[in-house]
């Protein structure tokens, strides 16, 4: 009994020198609770009510023996580390004030297992691991079918999920902010406004949608600019929730919808438009899926495309890449088979297959934003969330959306939206200014859509 206090009280010893340590470093407005409840400050002036949770001395020790991001998010999952008092995003915004760093030296590192030395040898079963994707992540030498099953892992958990926390449309890209201070739903609308204005349709345009998701887009052009309208989807849930929505709109006779991979797909469209949906297609896919698209334009069409970016690297590699620990996650977790492009390398694979690149904008605050209203959003609706997809699943995309929030706002990710016409050979489509797309005068600059408020103080 003795000998079990006494390795008890040098685990608790041990845990809050670590933490110590931790604040001496990262001097946070936040604190660490172990599991004897006992509360340790992760800086100097602690205010805020936010907790990082450690339930048990297991989730140290299965963290020593296999020190991964995989390990913390099985931890997290089954609620071996928890939080309160607060959101991951403002935990985030926390951590990364003032652009500190959270990286540890190699001498760090040692000073901690040193100091860790109590928990090395205790008992600890790793975490299951739930919510992963069974097969193939990287997508890499992708057989037939495997796009399906990529995009059937997270697109249909059930509409009923999304709805939870997509505006009224049910558009899952990223929102346009006219003003920071819009609510969703208004954003969309202007999203969905924008990439029509940019692609200037007009009645009697064949209009396509790669990757249509629940039939937002194709319906607002059909409605509100007069095209024929097909969207393409490789998944059954957003399938049948588009097909209800055209009938709905009574909008037949101007929309179709198709359940098929973009690949397989023929015919001649004025027009496209690919929103969200080159991030799945994978890194050496995308001269096949530039050329594909090409093939499919009109010689005077336009084609749009709107996709999350990395940051280029500063040397080209002589070796394949490997995933950074993040991405292996979010492929493992969120979007088997994903993969970001850097916009350098997008321009030049559209140039290489021919087209010419009239625009590209940048949208990466937007989508700051727009994660962070879906990430409270979905926790808004935690319980109905819990109810339809487990607990596991909720904790995931909770995480998820906090992530993605934190990567955009800190610039690790970025969205680009690229227009280009077919051919330089003939003159594009379009105005000789985009006047048309910003019409109003630009008086100032508005705060940006960052979180500046950290944890409130409850006391």
């Amino acid at each position: 009994m003795a000998g079990s206090e006494d390795k008890h009280a040098k685990q608790i010893a041990a845990a809050t020198n670590l933490v110590k340590r931790l604040a001496n470093r990262l001097n946070m407005d936040a604190s660490v609770r172990l599991w004897d409840g006992s509360r340790h400050p992760l800086g100097q002036k602690v205010t805020s009510d936010f907790e990082i949770k450690i339930a048990s001395p297991g989730v140290i020790t299965s963290i020593l023996r296999r020190p991964t991001l995989d390990t913390i998010i099985r931890q997290y999952v089954n609620k071996g580390i928890d939080y309160s008092g607060g959101s991951l995003i403002d935990f985030g915004a926390n951590l990364n004030k003032g652009n500190r760093s959270a990286k540890l030296t190699a001498m760090d590192i040692a000073k901690v297992i040193a100091q860790l030395r109590p928990f090395l040898f205790a008992s600890s079963e790793p975490p299951p691991e739930e919510g992963a994707f069974g097969g193939n992540i990287t997508g890499a030498n992708r057989a037939a079918g495997e796009n399906k099953e990529f995009i059937e892992f997270h697109y249909d958990l059930t509409n009923a999920f999304y709805e939870l926390f997509l505006d009224p449309e049910m558009v899952y890209s990223c929102a346009y902010f006219t003003d920071w201070t819009n609510d969703l739903t208004t954003a969309q609308h202007d999203k969905l406004d924008m990439i029509c204005r940019k692609l200037r349709l007009k009645p009697g345009d064949r209009f396509l949608d790669i990757g249509c998701g629940w039939g937002a887009l194709v319906a607002h052009a059909a409605k509100n600019y007069g095209v024929t309208a097909h969207g393409i989807t490789l998944s059954v849930e957003q399938l049948s929730h588009a097909e209800e929505k055209v009938r709905a709109l009574g909008l037949q006779d101007r929309v179709t919808l198709e359940f098929i991979d973009y690949i397989d797909l023929t015919g001649t469209y004025d027009k496209i438009a690919s929103v969200g949906m080159y991030e799945h297609i994978g890194l050496d896919n995308i001269p096949t899926y530039m050329r594909k698209i090409r093939s499919l334009l009109s010689e005077d069409g336009l084609f749009l495309n709107h996709a999350i970016s990395r940051r280029a690297k500063k040397r080209r590699n002589l070796w394949p890449d490997r995933l950074r620990p993040e991405q292996r996650a979010l492929a493992k977790y969120i979007f088997p088979g994903g993969a970001l492009d850097d916009i350098g390398n997008t321009v030049q694979q559209m140039e290489r297959a021919g087209f010419e690149v009239q625009d590209v904008e940048a949208w990466r605050l937007h989508y700051a934003r727009t994660c962070t209203l879906w990430h409270d959003r979905l926790i808004a609706q935690k319980d109905a969330a819990i109810a339809i997809v487990g607990e596991a699943k909720y904790r995931i995309y909770v995480a998820y959306l906090a992530g993605c929030a934190i990567s955009f706002n800190r610039g690790t990710a970025r969205l680009y939206q690229t227009l280009a016409s077919k051919s330089a050979k003939r003159p594009p489509a379009l105005p000789p200014t985009r006047a048309d797309l910003y019409p109003l005068p630009v008086i100032g600059i508005k705060n940006a859509p960052v979180r500046t408020t950290q944890f409130a103080a409850r006391r």
